[in-house]
């Protein structure tokens, strides 16, 4: 059973991730007071109906503590320390506590595996990989037919990230395209959701190549089978580059400034993560709130031959030099 954001149930429970769901709305639970008291109800509710005798707290939040303690599991799993020092009224609900990061990893994806570590349970398979479903696939390869792109001959391209400083410039996206369609001859699709058109717009307006864009029309079941499809992945620090990289086996050329590639780079396939030179000389200071790296603007900073560099490094199987290099 996972308790998922609403927009993800349905992609959870068709690929096999869990038998159940009890799906919450993100959106209210940063609402005002009155919404989030009203979701935070209706959640704990649906949960309690279960009576659980096992939970985790992957979120590790304020608010995941305080399910954890309505939920009352009687083995409740919780990270020693938490990510954010608990506030002085706060109490850790957990009774089997977390290392921050278990198995000897020091990758975001073992906190995600400490809790198995603090349960004694083997570590048989670190990088997950999630099968495209057969109709989604159909749909990919479909829409590939429909724009005239070739399998293994495109390159998937998403521009979008979760705070614009994480966003490099749709006008360097569009040179490395042409550069990269200059020197391979390779296709281009621009992916994304749909609050990311603007800057799919802008890259097709910028680039001399051909681009397709299809930003805001696939569903996330669709996405991964195009992923899947794709020779190489590019695109910044973002949801979409670790669904290509540890679900679909997509080769990454991942975009990051501030957060550090070892920490929350691509896993389980050959990746390169270019990342502007460090200390970074703010560019952006009415934006960057460092030194927080979800809300730092570096990767503005990156330069488009670094990331030229790193796509025709990955395509040419020279992926240790370009790393050594960057």
């Amino acid at each position: 059973m996972f308790l998922y954001e609403a927009n993800f149930a349905s992609f959870v429970l068709a690929h096999g991730i869990a038998s159940d769901v009890v799906a919450f709305r993100r959106v209210r639970m940063r609402g005002t007071p009155v919404q989030r008291g009203r979701e935070l109800y209706a959640t704990v509710r649906a949960l309690r109906r279960f009576r659980f005798d096992l939970t985790i707290d992957l979120a590790d939040s304020k608010t995941s503590r305080i399910i954890v303690r309505l939920v009352n599991a009687k083995t409740r799993v919780g990270y020693d320390p938490p990510e954010k020092p608990l506030r002085w009224l706060e109490r850790q609900p957990a009774n089997v506590l977390a290392k921050p990061f278990g198995f000897g990893g020091q990758h975001y994806l073992y906190r995600y595996l400490s809790p198995l570590e603090a349960l004694g349970v083997e570590l048989r398979a670190p990088v997950p990989m999630i099968e495209p479903l057969p109709l989604e696939t159909a749909r990919a390869l479909a829409l590939l037919d429909r724009h005239h792109l070739r399998r293994n001959a495109f390159i998937a391209v998403h521009a979008g990230a979760s705070f614009r400083g994480r966003q490099w410039q749709p006008e360097r996206f569009a040179m490395a395209i042409d550069e990269i369609s200059r020197q391979t001859g390779l296709d281009f699709l621009l992916v994304g959701g749909p609050d990311e058109r603007a800057s799919a717009e802008r890259i097709v307006a910028k680039a001399a190549s051909p681009v397709v864009n299809v930003v805001g029309a696939l569903s996330l079941a669709t996405l991964l089978a195009v992923l899947g499809q794709a020779r190489l992945f590019l695109g910044n620090e973002s949801g979409p580059m670790h669904m290509a990289a540890a679900a679909a086996g997509t080769p990454v050329v991942g975009l990051f400034g501030l957060t550090d590639p070892a920490v929350w780079g691509p896993v389980g396939v050959a990746s390169v993560t270019p990342r502007p030179s460090m200390p970074c000389e703010c560019i952006a200071r009415d934006l960057c709130r460092r030194p927080d790296p979800s809300k730092a603007c570096c990767v503005w900073r990156l330069e488009v031959k670094a990331v030229v560099d790193a796509v025709l490094a990955i395509l040419s199987h020279k992926v240790k030099d370009v790393e050594h290099a960057l």
